[in-house]
């Protein structure tokens, strides 16, 4: 963990915590589930030392962001990362999104493409691309699961077993040390944290809205982790065909958490995308 100080900015009605390093153009970096702003703490100086001020919000919900009234859905997160570049001053950003927080910047970049300069997502392709298998829909079960009556307070439960469950599933071949949860576990122990977490997968559609199918013209970097049992890197070159301003795919080691698991040579393939 770092010792950066905490700041707050007021963004489409709720009052947003963040942690911030650099200065130059605006780089929003937002993290997923089960996960915090904390997520970034290799990737945010390293972003920084490229000229650019790396922001990195706690998501909607997240302590210590505040707790909203109804459940996130696709377009909230869009219009709260659209809200966010604006309340930190800026015009535009590179918007840096994994898991949900790759939801919200696909979400931002087609409600509004021309302020995201450009989209670097993080294990989750273009919604509208993953066609559902058998083996897919089995290791993909908790996004029906955590939908259910309790699934937050089941996840809570022996010191929020849950957590480090979803970790393994999701990036096997990692070990992580259990500070590595500390944040996760601070935030969701906040009153309401963690139900506003549970939140995005009540809100979330069983199927891809309109439009949220659309081509996104903004051009974009896709990160693949090779062993994650998710979402492969040639899942991820298949998404390409969503998008006309551009696509890449950054395939590496690592799972589902493949910035955590090898931040070092995250680090380094992020720089590059950061220049203007």
């Amino acid at each position: 963990m770092t010792a950066d100080a905490i700041a707050y900015v007021e963004a489409n009605g709720l009052r947003f915590a963040y942690l911030a390093a650099g200065a130059g153009p605006l780089v929003l970096m937002l993290h997923g589930f089960p996960d915090t702003a904390r997520t970034w703490d290799d990737a945010r100086p390293a972003a920084a030392a490229a000229g650019v001020r790396a922001v990195s919000p706690w998501m909607r919900g997240y302590a210590p962001t505040g707790v909203p009234a109804r459940d996130a859905d696709a377009a909230t997160l869009g219009r709260d990362v659209l809200a966010l570049i604006a309340a930190l001053g800026a015009e535009s950003a590179i918007v840096v999104g994994h898991d949900w927080g790759a939801l919200a910047a696909y979400a931002a970049a087609q409600l509004e493409p021309a302020r995201i300069r450009r989209l670097i997502t993080l294990a989750i392709p273009h919604p509208a691309t993953l066609r559902p298998t058998p083996i897919r829909t089995w290791r993909a079960r908790h996004f029906l699961a955590y939908k259910r009556r309790g699934a937050a307070a089941r996840f809570a439960r022996d010191d929020f077993a849950g957590l480090t469950a979803i970790y393994r599933r999701w990036s096997p071949a990692w070990a992580p040390a259990p500070a590595e949860f500390a944040a996760v576990r601070a935030a969701f122990a906040a009153p309401g944290s963690l139900d506003a977490a549970f939140g995005y997968y009540r809100a979330l559609r069983l199927w891809v809205p309109a439009w949220l199918r659309a081509p996104i013209a903004v051009p974009t970097v896709a990160f693949a982790g090779a062993t994650d049992p998710m979402v492969s890197p040639d899942d991820m070159r298949r998404a390409g065909r969503m998008f006309t301003g551009g696509y890449a795919v950054e395939a590496m080691p690592g799972g589902h958490f493949m910035h955590r698991e090898h931040p070092a040579e995250f680090a380094a393939r992020l720089r590059p995308h950061l220049a203007p």
